[in-house]
């Protein structure tokens, strides 16, 4: 067990700035390419922050650092968010800020959807949803046939949740024991077409994953002082019940834009030049 550590005052402000920062970068890529996806971007910006700012192990001179093979891996299961990895990415130097104008551009790097082919820090291609964790578990399977003790960290929309497949990844997970995977659920309980408990009810989920042998935290996605502790926990939890562990995190549609927040139809929508302007400002107050 490791003892669950606390932000102090200072660590707390810088990630609030960069979470401010990471969404005005985000709606400035999708606007400028006029295609993306701002809703869920928006809603999984702390979490993402926080997984990689305070607790993945990281290699960022991508497969030649000497720790390469010890770094904690990550997949984007819900990867029309790609604009948030790529954003958090930039800011942890994969790559030089002055790509991030080319998101979804043709030929750049930063395609709609992550590819491993063509930018360093991506794991795997994804965006098939309901994909992401079998991949994890291809991830986690193969870190404990090489006795190494990585971890494979993968978020989740919950409108892939309505995917059979994930569930059969669930129970694979239980299975085989893959307390090396930790997953988190972006619940802002939206999708492209509307409420996720009007098209397809995931509710009571919490009991649906304690149901398939997970070990469940429910918290405020956008609470960073809480995210950070929960991924500390859910380490703990993994080590000590031999299990994966399934973060829900409660978050909200379009996060920070008052606008955009819980409306399904910023899910794939770009802002216009005066949409754009609005959302900046909100943001900078």
């Amino acid at each position: 067990m490791h003892e669950i550590q606390s932000l102090s005052k200072e660590e707390l402000g810088e990630l609030e700035l960069l979470s401010k920062k990471i969404r005005g970068q985000v709606l400035q890529m999708i606007f400028k390419a006029q295609s993306g996806h701002p809703g869920g971007s928006l809603s999984s910006v702390d979490l993402i922050l926080v997984l990689y700012k305070k607790i993945m192990k990281l290699c960022k001179d991508w497969n030649e650092c000497p720790e390469w093979s010890n770094r904690d891996r990550f997949v984007l299961s819900k990867g029309h968010a790609s604009a948030t990895l790529y954003s958090v990415l930039c800011e942890c130097e994969y790559f030089c800020p002055t790509e991030i104008d080319s998101f979804r551009q043709l030929g750049a790097r930063l395609q709609g959807h992550p590819s491993n082919e063509h930018l360093p820090g991506i794991e795997v291609p994804s965006g098939s949803l309901g994909q992401g964790l079998s991949l994890a578990n291809g991830l986690a399977l193969a870190l404990k046939l090489d006795k190494n003790p990585s971890r494979v960290f993968v978020l989740m929309g919950d409108g892939e949740l309505q995917e059979g497949q994930v569930w059969e990844a669930a129970m694979s997970s239980k299975h085989y024991n893959l307390n090396n995977v930790i997953a988190i659920v972006d619940r802002n309980r939206y999708q492209i077409d509307g409420s996720t408990e009007e098209i397809m009810g995931l509710e009571p989920l919490a009991d649906k994953w304690k149901a398939f042998g997970w070990q469940v935290l429910e918290i405020n996605g956008h609470d960073i002082h809480e995210i950070y502790e929960a991924y500390q926990k859910a380490i703990n939890i993994s080590e000590e019940k031999a299990s994966p562990v399934m973060i829900i995190a409660n978050t909200v549609k379009g996060k920070g834009v008052s606008f955009m927040e819980n409306t399904a139809a910023w899910h794939g929508k770009a802002p216009t030049e005066d949409d754009y302007k609005k959302a900046i400002q909100e943001l900078n107050k």
